[in-house]
């Protein structure tokens, strides 16, 4: 590589990537007096000087830019170990005119090639078709695409000429993402997007609505809250039941907690062996001992005698203590007859 183009450009290095967006071509100085030396696939896989980066190219229209066109310069800038990579963008007077209408305009798709960490320099108006001039202006060895044949511009594919020199390398698309994918995700959710514009301020001629959408989009707007109303309510209605019933059950379990507490204190106080029923007998002897008279003491001389008991009539027979002898029976009735005289 001793004979390669001496270029004041200087290439970017990892600090600068992130730091600063990417140069436009056109405002640097790049003036390459000697030929630049092709390089073969194999030559850049295996590396190259430092002050010889591998100049990679990929163009595209990058409308709406997308992670799938972020990995796409991914797989182009680490496609060598040492790379630099150059990236076209195609003005909207080509792109209106070979693919269609763009929702960014060009300015908008050059400032966010720019700020992509993978892109070293941003070629504006890049050509639809690359010619020899404009690879050897920018000193380009390799172009970055994907394989699939590009018809346009009356070719079956754009890139034929680029793969027949042998500076092709294919990248991979990224499936499930595309400028055409989140368009048509916009078409199909238009009234959605129009509802929502006209929430943010936007107007019904700035969205292209007429009068009548106007009203339809604003009236769905008001029913739209009325529902995020009731569904508030709803959940905070829900969410009141659930503290209600959360504290219904520490309520009714503290509740059995003091019956069961009650319950064993009346047990413990009025039971079969409770204290109210040691108190009471202990009560109920004192009052009995304090009623109950006293009784004599064993020297008393009243002690044989009974006071209530009257004189038993001579007449009456002691059952109890019938005579001991017959002498004494006989006594007894004489006494008694004696007694009957002297009645009379």
């Amino acid at each position: 590589f001793s004979t390669i183009t001496e270029c004041v450009r200087p290439e970017r290095s990892c600090s600068s990537t992130l730091t600063a967006p990417a140069p436009f071509a056109d405002e640097t100085s790049c003036q390459c007096q000697a030929p630049h030396e092709k390089l073969t696939i194999a030559q850049a896989r295996l590396g190259t000087p430092a002050d010889r980066p591998v100049r990679v190219y990929a163009d595209g229209i990058f409308d709406l830019f997308h992670a799938g066109h972020a990995r796409a310069l991914m797989q182009a800038k680490t496609l060598f170990p040492n790379s630099y990579l150059l990236v076209g963008v195609c003005s909207d007077d080509l792109t209106h005119k070979f693919k269609g209408f763009t929702v960014m305009n060009e300015t908008e798709r050059y400032e966010a090639l720019r700020h992509c960490r993978y892109v070293d320099e941003v070629i504006r108006d890049a050509p639809w078709t690359l010619t020899p001039e404009f690879l050897e202006k920018h000193k380009i060895d390799f172009v970055a695409h994907d394989d699939i044949p590009y018809s346009s511009a009356g070719s079956d594919d754009v890139y034929k000429h680029i793969k027949e020199a042998g500076m092709f390398v294919p990248t991979q698309r990224t499936e499930g993402i595309s400028t055409s994918d989140i368009i048509t995700r916009i078409v199909r959710d238009y009234d959605v997007y129009a509802r929502r514009n006209l929430q943010r301020g936007y107007t019904a001629k700035e969205l292209n609505v007429s009068f009548i959408n106007e009203k339809k989009y604003r009236f769905q707007n008001q029913v739209d809250k009325m529902k995020e109303k009731v569904k508030n309510v709803e959940e905070k209605s829900k969410e009141f039941v659930y503290k209600v019933e959360e504290k219904s059950h520490d309520l009714i379990q503290k509740w059995e907690e003091k019956s069961r507490e009650f319950i064993g204190n009346f047990l413990e106080l009025f039971g079969p062996d409770g204290a109210w029923k040691q108190m009471f007998q202990e009560r109920s002897g004192r009052m009995l001992q304090a009623f109950s008279p006293r009784q004599s003491p064993n020297s008393s001389p009243t002690r044989g005698r009974s006071p209530s008991r009257s004189p038993s009539p001579p007449w009456v027979i002691n059952k109890t203590s019938p005579p001991s002898s017959p002498k004494a029976a006989s006594a007894s009735l004489s006494s008694m007859s004696e007694g009957d005289e002297d009645e009379k």
